[in-house]
């Protein structure tokens, strides 16, 4: 049995040096093994289970480490945040390499670069250390939050395009459910540093893994092509192209259809993270801490959140190809919304006694709002609106904003939950997935099933009417 790549170009999967095939029609879709489709999707996927659990493991590991390294606030917040502003260097540097070097490449980097935050965090002696090593996994992270879509959205066909790059981010709530039992296995002894270690375990396989799958076929054309133009140029037939691979012109980020796809892209990416998911993601035990419970119970809560996570994450692989990306973009808002009107009126004590049990309900259907729609929707968006030439730095682009706006999300929550209360905060999230579902209805465009020729034929329509 056998699947296709893209409509787009005619491409072998294994051979990206083979002499130039005959264009075919957009109905035309070249096969590729089911098998080897899904053992490359199940390795370079393992990229999205470590971005998941380098990110929720620290929930749990700091109620310890913070004990054993007798750690102050503004260390604590520095711990958390360290990785997420290495996570914004890493999807900044991602997109240059992916784009010269190749996509596969440069995930064999990445899968070491988690090999080795991972053993530092494990080993860290001490406060500096273990920062260190959450900087290390913050670059890996990034990096990973950017060439695994771009990665899975090149070699899938369009048909299975959305639910492929699903599988990532079906993979990332498994793995920050993952990081949640890990906490609350080793809780009971205080034992930070194998909540940590277990993460060694995918790094590994996925290092090991990647030398066995492809390199993206969409790169590899225009790897073909580049040199192509260099024997072209050797004869005197044209100018040559420069570089190990082909680079993309400067000049076309500043195009009026890679604006429109930046616009997009780039608006999602940080409505993703100001509408609130990572205080939930990073700071939901120690909000249930502070508000009387025990450590243990504490995590306990966040594995029923990280459950509905993945249960909804799991119930948007059919949606995002047959509902489509713009329809579950405005049902994640309007949900979003809807649940933390209530979650702030629980964390005011307007429910008394039942407060508690209001929050987990409204947390778990924010969660599960934000799971089947706006969480995958991103990055699969951001993977299919640039053109192929600019497409690995468009995404990261598109990344950096969104850790950026994480970051900011993550440093300040606390703070501003400290000075204006926590049910002001929420209710601030609640309005930016108000003004989010305004500019999705107005300017995003719908992507499913399309061809990545035929998505950028209406951007540029778009775009002309601007």
């Amino acid at each position: 049995m056998t699947v296709e790549i893209d409509r787009a170009t005619t491409l072998d999967f294994d051979q990206a040096t083979r002499p130039p095939l005959r264009a075919a029609p957009e109905s035309a879709e070249p096969a590729v093994p089911t098998w080897r489709l899904a053992l490359t999707v199940g390795v370079v996927a393992l990229g999205g289970l470590l971005f998941g659990f380098d990110t929720g493991v620290i929930s749990g590991a700091l109620l310890f480490l913070k004990e054993d390294f007798h750690l102050t606030s503004f260390q604590e917040g520095a711990v958390i945040s360290s990785l997420l502003l290495g996570a914004a260097a890493g999807a900044l540097w991602s997109g240059a390499p992916a784009d010269r070097w190749g996509r596969r490449k440069t995930l064999i980097a990445v899968a070491a670069t988690f090999t080795l935050g991972l053993a530092l965090a494990t080993l860290a002696a001490g406060f500096w250390t273990l920062v260190a090593a959450r900087v290390i996994l913050g670059v890996a992270v990034g990096s990973a939050s950017s060439l695994v879509p771009l990665y899975l959205a090149e070699v899938a066909p369009p048909r299975l395009r959305g639910r492929l790059i699903t599988v990532n981010q079906i993979l990332l709530t498994a793995g920050i459910l993952v990081s949640y039992l890990i906490n609350l296995w080793f809780a009971g002894d205080a034992n930070w540093r194998a909540m940590f270690g277990v993460g060694l375990v995918p790094s590994v396989l996925m290092l090991a893994g990647l030398f066995f799958v492809p390199e993206s076929p969409v790169w590899s054309e225009r790897r073909r092509r580049a040199g192509l133009r260099d024997q072209g140029a050797s004869r005197g037939d044209g100018p040559a192209a420069s570089g190990a691979g082909p680079a993309a012109p400067r000049g076309m980020l500043a195009e009026p259809v890679v604006r429109r796809a930046l616009l997009i892209g780039v608006t999602i990416g940080a409505v993703q993270q100001f509408a609130g998911i990572n205080t939930i993601i990073y700071y939901a035990p120690s909000i249930m801490q502070r508000a009387g419970l025990p450590a243990t119970n504490s995590i306990m809560y966040s594995v029923a959140i990280g459950v509905a996570n993945l249960l909804m994450t799991v119930a948007a692989i059919p949606l995002v190809d047959r509902a489509g990306r713009k329809p579950l973009l405005v049902f994640s808002l309007i949900g979003m919304a809807a649940a933390l009107v209530p979650l702030g009126c629980a964390l005011n004590g307007a429910f008394g006694g039942a407060s508690h049990g209001v929050s987990l309900v409204s947390m778990g259907l924010y969660v599960s709002a934000f799971a089947v729609g706006i969480g995958p929707v991103f990055w699969i968006l951001a993977a299919e609106i640039f053109p192929p030439a600019v497409r690995a730095r468009g995404v990261a682009l598109c990344v950096l904003v969104n850790w950026s706006a994480n970051f900011v999300v993550g440093q300040l929550f606390l703070p501003a939950a400290d000075l204006f209360g926590e049910a002001a905060v929420f209710w601030c999230f609640a309005a930016v997935c108000a003004g989010a579902l305004v500019f999705v209805v107005r300017v995003v465009p719908e992507t499913k099933n399309r061809s990545f020729a035929t998505i950028q034929r209406d951007l540029t329509a778009r775009a002309k009417q601007l």
